[in-house]
């Protein structure tokens, strides 16, 4: 088995050798610019690993792992126009560097490259290959007008979240594995087993995602504390909390999310302080618990050697931190 960076220096490499036409400069110098911003190439290294999981060749699947990165990459252009980002990765977003009609133009040339790269697996694949990848496709877009719509509620369900995660960070992951396996070999119930895998770590690690923004060290994670409850962004932990809180407490959370002119460092102190009053962390930690299971369950399913499984369980576990 190939170590997962290993795969990833792959898919680094693969990126940098992807040549697009000079001319007009407009419309691909930001494809340049977004793909070598880096990142951990998690999602195309994922498509290759299944696919060495399973004995194929991993070379031949770096078309189709480059279109997922290719997608991605798409995927967070287009996000940074919606969210107005003005940084990506610590550089300027495009739309900022260009304009934002650039970034458009751009982002719709990256997903039909995306497209070219996906249609070079074998034609006997290639149907089912491209209705994963269209359901993943689909899936993502739906996830992103779901994450849009919960900022203008405030009845937003745990259900929903999981659901609108599932959609945005989940399928991606499942859709990778579930392509690379078929790549290698899997027959269809082994494709839909990984696929499960990737899509319950997904919604696991994105929960953890929720608890480290609030509970993680800013020093072990390169992250602001609270960032989310800063930008009032609607998490597993503001969610539950609202379901959770008495009178007094609903309404100082209220309070917190109507209130424009706030000190960073206050707002974040009381609104934790609500969080840990009605003990949501000890509930976040329990539902991503349960969702790591059942990704370990679905892999116990899968026909594979049981070293393999293994070395999915080690992935698993090195993206699941056990410590804050």
């Amino acid at each position: 088995m190939r170590e997962l960076q290993d795969l990833q220096l792959l898919i680094d490499n693969a990126v940098t050798e992807l040549k697009y036409p000079p001319y007009p400069a407009e419309l691909y110098e930001p494809i340049y610019y977004i793909l070598s911003m880096g990142g951990k190439r998690m999602r195309p290294a994922l498509l290759l690993m299944a696919c060495d999981l399973f004995g194929g060749d991993v070379e031949k699947a770096l078309p189709p792992a480059l279109a997922i990165e290719v997608f991605h990459n798409f995927t967070l252009m287009h996000d940074d126009i919606m969210d107005n980002a003005p940084l990506r990765r610590g550089k300027t977003t495009v739309h900022e560097r260009w304009n934002q009609n650039a970034a458009i133009l751009s982002g719709d040339v990256m997903l039909i490259e995306g497209y070219k790269l996906m249609m070079q697996v074998e034609d006997r694949l290639l149907r089912v290959i491209l209705d994963i990848f269209n359901t993943t496709a689909v899936g993502v877009c739906e996830g992103q007008q779901l994450d849009m719509d919960f900022e203008n509620r405030n009845n937003v369900k745990i259900d929903e979240y999981i659901y609108m995660i599932k959609l945005k960070t989940a399928v991606v992951l499942g859709g990778a594995l579930k392509i690379g396996s078929i790549l290698g070999g899997a027959d269809m119930k082994d494709a839909e087993l990984i696929a499960e895998f990737g899509e319950n770590l997904g919604l696991a690690f994105q929960l953890q995602d929720d608890i480290l923004d609030v509970y993680g060290s800013p020093e072990k994670f390169g992250k602001q504390v609270g960032g989310d409850i800063i930008s009032n962004k609607k998490t597993y932990l503001l969610i539950k909390s609202l379901e959770l809180a008495d009178q007094q407490q609903t309404a100082d959370l209220h309070k917190w999310i109507d209130t424009k002119n706030f000190d960073n460092h206050e707002k974040v102190e009381a609104v934790t302080s609500i969080y840990n009053a009605v003990q949501v962390k000890q509930h976040a930690e329990t539902t991503m618990h349960e969702y790591a299971d059942r990704a370990f369950e679905a892999l116990e399913k899968i026909n594979l050697p049981e070293e393999n499984k293994q070395y999915l369980r080690d992935f698993a576990d090195s993206l699941m931190v056990r410590e804050y």
